[in-house]
């Protein structure tokens, strides 16, 4: 199911360099959320158990370690040396399982555990359509599927980068797609989130960071200040590089009173995860007006839910007014014939050290039905975003 130590998205490797450099002493805890209520079928988190019981044995090749020397750039030995010896913990999840309801716990230095969301959601899924002996459809019809999504991409001229790792079908179907879409005549496939697979199929790794980050900034400094912390943070790190800005974590409208014009010209542009997109882009235009900055020399990033006509719909409202590219997730990797998990892990609770208290962590988002948390500190959030104090 997971294929080595690479089979993870960039943009969980790009934050562990962060989180090593900057705060090593800082604990997270992670849970499973099942959106949309889908039962497990009995003996689901023993199987699920034995598939992290060898995780361990993944660990950095120096083939993988040579690959991202020469093509990560923004990662520093320091960093490629510590992945290098870095090996999964199958004591820092916990899993249980009552009739099809299934809880999962991730907890640990933050720098370790951060590794673990997006294979962790690979396997869920993997193992969940093995053991419910889901049927997809015959190979030729997938082919198809996958190739007319990406024609119809290049002849819209939409640059667009696979983000499908965490609710793909299987690991194999993952493979196949890419082979399909990387196949096409002028293909604007610009990449994929998926290091193991940039790898193999020599395109860009493609990934900067996520909602967590932005959700400890605000345990570490307050709700608002969270928002300014994190992204001057994420720049001391990268010094201009991976400079796509998530904005949705207090949301967009939150994000933008302190994404003054120092930090719209650092950063290449912003990313779409929630909300409706055509608004968001307005939003983001006249930010940029107000700033006195070209909106064409900048780039909006959509990854929110996306398929093939919402991109079409997207790219034709961006077009000439602003750079615009698109992660497609689960549409690519899981449209098989099956209907796909619902699912997400999200940090929940983090201690600025091992000697400080745990604070719940909560997201906000463009979006009220993606709102995560507990929910007297969500209210708590909403109110000192609102209120000012």
């Amino acid at each position: 199911m997971i294929q080595g130590i690479l089979d993870n998205d960039l943009y969980k490797f790009t934050m562990q360099q962060a989180v090593h450099m900057l705060y090593p002493r800082v604990d997270a805890e992670y849970i499973f959320i099942n959106r949309s209520g889908t039962p497990f079928p009995a003996g689901f988190a023993e199987r699920l158990k034995a598939e992290i019981r060898n995780m361990p044995a993944f660990r950095l090749t120096s083939e993988e370690k040579h690959y991202l020397d020469k093509t990560c750039y923004f990662m520093t030995p320091v960093y490629i040396d510590f992945l290098q010896h870095y090996q999964y913990d199958p004591d820092e999840v916990t899993i249980e399982q009552k009739n099809g309801e299934l809880d999962i716990i991730i907890k640990g230095p933050w720098y370790r555990t951060i590794l673990w969301e997006v294979p962790l959601m690979a396997m869920i899924s993997e193992l969940y359509f093995v053991m419910t002996n889901a049927e997809i459809l015959p190979h030729e019809k997938l082919k198809a599927i996958n190739l007319n999504k990406a024609t119809v991409l290049s002849k819209n001229k939409i640059r667009f980068a696979d983000f499908g790792t965490r609710r793909r079908f299987s690991s194999a179907s993952h493979m196949a797609l890419i082979q399909d879409i990387k196949g096409v005549k002028n293909s604007t496939l610009i990449g994929t989130s998926n290091v193991n697979l940039a790898k193999y199929f020599n395109i860009k790794p493609i990934g900067t960071l996520a909602h967590e980050w932005f959700m400890f900034h605000a345990v570490l400094n307050g709700y608002r200040m969270a928002n300014r912390t994190a992204i001057d943070a994420w720049a001391q790190v990268f010094h201009g590089s991976l400079g796509i800005a998530l904005t949705d974590t207090y949301t967009t409208d939150i994000f933008l009173e302190t994404f003054d014009t120092m930090q719209a010209k650092l950063f290449d542009g912003v990313r779409h995860d929630s909300g409706d997109p055509l608004e968001f882009i307005e939003k983001i235009i006249r930010h940029y007006e107000k700033l006195h900055i070209d909106p064409t020399t900048k780039t909006i990033v959509f990854s929110d839910g996306l398929d093939i006509d919402k991109a079409v719909i997207i790219h034709n409202t961006c077009k000439g007014r602003i750079r615009d590219s698109y992660g497609i997730g689960t549409n690519l990797t899981n449209d098989v014939g099956v209907t796909p998990l619902n699912i997400v892990i999200k940090m929940s609770k983090c201690r600025t050290a091992p000697d400080k208290p745990w604070h719940n962590v909560v997201k906000l988002s463009d979006n009220i039905a993606k709102h995560t948390g507990d929910e007297e500190e969500l209210i708590h959030c909403i109110n000192v975003l609102q209120r000012g104090f």
